[in-house]
């Protein structure tokens, strides 16, 4: 090849070189438009989706369109805008039997009644978050969330291995602190035996009903909470 070739050549590399470099470029600055930080954006939607979460709303309360469920509705709705798995679990119209105390699972096998807490006891034990939603009765919880909770006697061991995360969504219409004392000792009190990580609690002070609760600051912190995990 002749001197003329030769920078004839060159000059060509050095013009794909070039056009390669710039397209570099241009790729990584789209990429950075994409992710805000110039990373592989699947890789960030995998991440993303690898924190994703499955969770499982129990609403203990009789009224369907009550307080505790207001507030239930708002913490989904944050929840789902936030990319997790929502399940809802209606317990106060299921039907599920109260413990008879029989050990007849020996705490680990199946219970004698083959009711709505089996479909339930799958639920949990697949979930990652359990949100415990009731109103308070008499300064405590629900009856009907009280029923499924002596019901996890059949599988405590199983369940309280599998490290779950927990939250307490409650509320009543009384303001004082004194009101959700008990309510909120004895949850925190199965989070430990039962090796739950509590991921915080809802007071909702002064909502003795929807419309005091929808006027309320609550449904707000509720959708707020689920849109914060």
């Amino acid at each position: 090849m002749d001197r003329r070739g030769f920078i004839k050549a060159g000059g060509a590399a050095a013009l794909t070189l070039a056009s390669v470099k710039l397209l570099g470029v241009s790729d990584f600055l789209k990429g950075i438009s994409q992710t805000g930080n110039g990373a592989d954006p699947d890789k960030t939607d995998t991440n993303k989706k690898s924190n994703n979460m499955k969770i499982l709303v129990l609403k203990t309360s009789g009224n369907k369109h009550g307080s505790s469920n207001m507030l239930a509705d708002e913490f989904i709705r944050g929840a789902r805008e936030n990319g997790h798995e929502v399940t809802e679990f209606d317990v106060a119209h299921a039907k599920i039997h109260n413990c008879m105390g029989c050990n007849h699972c020996g705490m680990a096998g199946p219970c004698i009644f083959d009711d709505d807490m089996t479909t339930l006891r799958q639920l949990l034990l697949s979930t990652d978050l359990i949100v415990f939603v009731t109103p308070v009765y008499y300064f405590g919880m629900s009856a009907q969330m009280k029923l499924v909770i002596d019901r996890f006697y059949a599988f405590t061991g199983e369940l309280s291995s599998a490290r779950k995360k927990a939250a307490l969504l409650t509320v009543a219409w009384d303001s004082t602190m004194e009101t959700f004392q008990y309510l909120e000792e004895h949850y925190k009190k199965i989070c430990r035996y039962m090796h739950f990580d509590d991921m915080g609690v809802i007071l909702g002070r002064g909502c003795g009903t929807p419309s005091m609760t929808k006027a309320s600051e609550y449904p707000r912190k509720a959708y707020e909470f689920g849109k914060s995990l």
